[in-house]
């Protein structure tokens, strides 16, 4: 017989049709539906090809020595029924189960891929003629040797097979067990994979899991993964509980904090009271787990502006000592400095031109320096609030809500600009939300404050108005690509509303002529 009809003959007699039919259907499927079983895939291949080369030397040797013919050809049996068996289970457990919506636990495919293995080795051996009775009846002694052995590989198995069918911890799941906390990215028969915050992958014995306590982060049953953080400070026993707690609660909701769940609303506590301060805690539920200390402080950021804005300081150790002697004359530095920063802010505003300097001056030490942090909203659309800021440092978003609830930006303002002047004067609610884009410093003026000076020069509130018509015309004007002088008529019209307006919000008595002449022509 020629060694081709010897290798064909071999290759019928040990299915090697079959095993390429399926090398044939396997590989473009999994290529296809499962990329990521390639390098198993691959592994499947070189056993295929092993058994290829075996299978040939074994039939060349069949007709010289039946001996080593056996054995050759016992190897390429050997090769043959593990690549079957990789190639059936890759693309059952990779490509079909998926498709139907069946996924079975790795660690319980690795465990059918061994026991298929190891059956289709036995069947190998049968099928040559080996006899493995003597190995099926081993004596005691290497029995318990070998058990005893593979104790701890045994009890991680089953421990990770329990682990996986109670469902206890999951892929995804975060998980602290002694001082190791990460994510799972993996559960196999010997190990759980977790992926610590610190880019470490920390593999831990199933065995440990089962003999310790596990804590789940951020698990309740039917409700979104949520982890609940605490971030403390002190402040001063001089400030009343309820300020505090309304200041940074206010802070903490009233604009949106990456990574920070709007329910539970973020929550201020009143935490214990020691020698020489309150403390007091921020309450928060973190939806990012691995971004634990940046959202901490991103929190600490946005209550220390808070307060801030608030004059609630941070509390300083009761056995603080200063050092440095705060003479009159530093503190006359100091004093004179911010006041020409608030000068110079209110020349500024082109509405307070016609103050006098005695005015200005009055209306500079009434401000209030209120700094901001990014994204924290210092005014909303529709909002009440009857005060003007003067823009002095950083940058900040204009936003407008359409009646279909969404936002889009309409502008940009820096330092040196001021918004909410309708509120200050008439009372308007905010007609745009405005967003701090990083660091912002501002100087509020409150209606208290300039309700002085109204009333004291009340011809200061026809200027006023004069001033607000003819920039709302320009701006009308601008925004409609109008090319056109202002209207006398109608700018009567507008300073008449607009006086009437503002002497009504500051309860002015009386009108003049031009107010009345503009409002009978409205």
């Amino acid at each position: 017989m020629s060694p081709w009809s010897l290798i064909v003959e071999e290759a019928r007699a040990d299915g090697t049709a079959v095993l390429l039919l399926l090398l044939a259907i396997a590989l473009p499927l999994v290529r296809r539906f499962a990329p990521d079983q390639r390098r198993r895939l691959g592994g499947m291949v070189l056993l295929t090809a092993a058994h290829l080369v075996l299978l040939i030397v074994a039939a060349l040797l069949q007709p010289h020595d039946l001996a080593l013919h056996r054995d050759v050809r016992l190897a390429a049996l050997a090769c043959g029924a593990l690549g079957a068996v990789g190639m059936a289970g890759t693309a059952l457990f990779a490509v079909v189960l998926p498709r139907l919506h069946l996924a079975l636990p790795k660690i319980l495919q690795d465990v059918l891929m061994a026991a298929a293995a190891l059956a289709a080795l036995v069947a190998v051996f049968t099928r040559v003629g080996y006899d493995l009775s003597g190995l099926l009846t081993t004596s005691a002694i290497v029995t318990a040797a070998i058990g005893l052995a593979l104790q701890d590989t045994l009890g991680n198995l089953m421990a990770g097979l329990a682990v996986q069918s109670d469902d206890s911890i999951r892929v995804g799941d975060w998980i602290q067990v002694g001082q190791i906390a990460g994510r799972v990215t993996e559960i196999r028969w010997r190990y759980t994979a977790v992926e610590t915050r610190n880019w470490e992958t920390v593999y831990l014995p199933n065995g440990t899991l089962v003999k310790n306590q596990v804590t789940v982060l951020g698990r309740r049953n039917d409700r979104p993964q949520r982890w609940r953080r605490w971030v403390h400070f002190n402040i001063d026993f001089r400030y009343p509980p309820t300020d505090v707690i309304r200041v940074v609660e206010t802070a903490l909701r009233n604009a949106p904090i990456e990574r920070v769940a709007s329910d539970p609303a973020p929550q201020c506590i009143f935490v214990d009271m020691h020698e020489s301060y309150a403390r007091y805690a921020v309450r928060y539920w973190l939806t990012d787990f691995a971004a634990d200390d940046l959202t901490d402080s991103t929190i600490r950021v946005r209550l220390t502006f808070a307060l801030k804005r608030a004059g609630i300081p941070l509390s300083m150790p009761a056995q603080a000592i200063f050092v440095t002697e705060e003479s009159h004359e530093r503190k006359a530095e100091k004093s004179e400095a911010d006041l020409t920063r608030r000068r110079e802010a209110l020349a500024r505003v082109d509405i307070f031109r016609d103050l006098s300097h005695g005015d200005r001056e009055r209306l500079a030490a009434s401000l209030h320096y209120v700094p901001f942090t990014a994204s924290e909203a210092i005014t909303r659309q529709g909002a009440e609030a009857h005060w003007l800021y003067l823009l002095v440092g950083g940058e900040v978003s204009v936003r407008v809500r359409s009646a279909s609830g969404d936002e889009r930006e309409v502008s940009r303002l820096s330092a040196g600009s001021f918004f909410g002047e309708m509120s200050l004067l008439t009372g308007a609610r905010r007609t745009a939300t405005v967003v701090a884009l990083g660091d912002v410093e501002c100087y509020r003026l409150d209606k208290a404050a300039f309700e002085q000076v109204v009333r004291d020069r009340p011809e200061i509130a026809e200027s006023v108005a004069d001033l607000l018509a003819r920039r709302r015309m320009e701006i009308t004007a601008v925004r409609e690509n109008l090319d056109r002088t202002i209207d006398a008529h109608e700018l009567a019209v507008a300073k008449g509303d607009l006086l009437h307006r503002i002497r009504d919000f500051f309860g002015l008595a009386g009108d003049d002529d031009a107010g009345g002449a503009g409002r009978k022509a409205g």
